[in-house]
């Protein structure tokens, strides 16, 4: 589909603006510092929503080779994990309203485009995205090992933490993207954990509310150096060979 940049309302640019600065106001100290030299990188600005044909993906294929894939929603796990295989990532096209600023239930625009899409200028997070995705692809036939895989996605790509120069930093696209979880997350009172492939594997985790504990990556060369042992617990876990 394409993203109808044109049918953008004078409305729609306001959600874009409001939701842009209110959350520029707070993570210049909570985000990490590839998240924010990534939104520089792909040009988001607050006065208007990113035109993904015209200026987003020219962007994104000189650094990485990767491009925003629109879509109209949730699409298929099959789906989902070939685009990103294919170094494609699917973003919603349409924005919240008004009335939908500190939440809804399905991913946005904002969400998928402002989240997640600056780290694409990051090289190692953009292998892990591919190379965890073609894992993906190899165990789609073992719903249980799909399930343990989206819990790594989650805690991971949209609700991680990294540690850069001692301090813990944010680089899930679903806390970025959150006016609440931002600040949320970040508390010494939340628990913090260190990053573990066999523990984020089996981990538990929430839709409809704030996580009770986060993972902590050292870097994102340690996400995309992962790859390898994630396949091996599975394999481990469910005697495929």
């Amino acid at each position: 589909m394409q993203q109808d940049f044109n049918n953008y309302s004078p409305s729609d640019h306001q959600v874009w603006r409001t939701l842009f600065e209110r959350q520029m106001e707070q993570l210049p100290l909570m985000a990490s510092k590839t998240y924010l030299e990534g939104i520089k990188k792909v040009g988001f600005v607050a006065d208007r929503i990113p035109n993904f044909e015209t200026e987003t993906n020219p962007r994104l294929r000189a650094l990485t080779g990767w491009e925003v894939e629109p879509v109209t929603g949730l699409i298929p796990k099959r789906d989902f994990f070939e685009l990103l295989a294919n170094q494609k990532f699917p973003a919603s096209t349409w924005l919240r309203t008004p009335e939908q600023l500190d939440y809804l239930e399905e991913p946005d625009m904002f969400h998928d485009t402002f989240g997640h899409v600056p780290l694409l200028a990051h090289q190692p997070f953009c292998d892990f995205m591919s190379e965890l995705s073609k894992v993906a692809l190899r165990w789609l036939d073992v719903p249980e090992a799909i399930e343990q895989i989206g819990s790594l996605y989650w805690y991971t790509v949209e609700f991680g933490l990294i540690e850069e120069e001692n301090r813990l930093k944010i680089y899930g696209g679903g806390i970025l993207s959150s006016i609440g979880e931002s600040t949320y997350c970040l508390r010494a009172d939340v628990p913090k954990i260190r990053f573990d492939v066999r523990e984020l594997l089996a981990a538990s985790y929430h839709i409809d509310r704030f996580q009770d504990h986060y993972f902590v990556i050292n870097s994102f060369d340690e996400l995309y150096r992962s790859v390898p042992d994630i396949e091996d617990v599975l394999t481990e876990m469910h005697f495929l060979v």
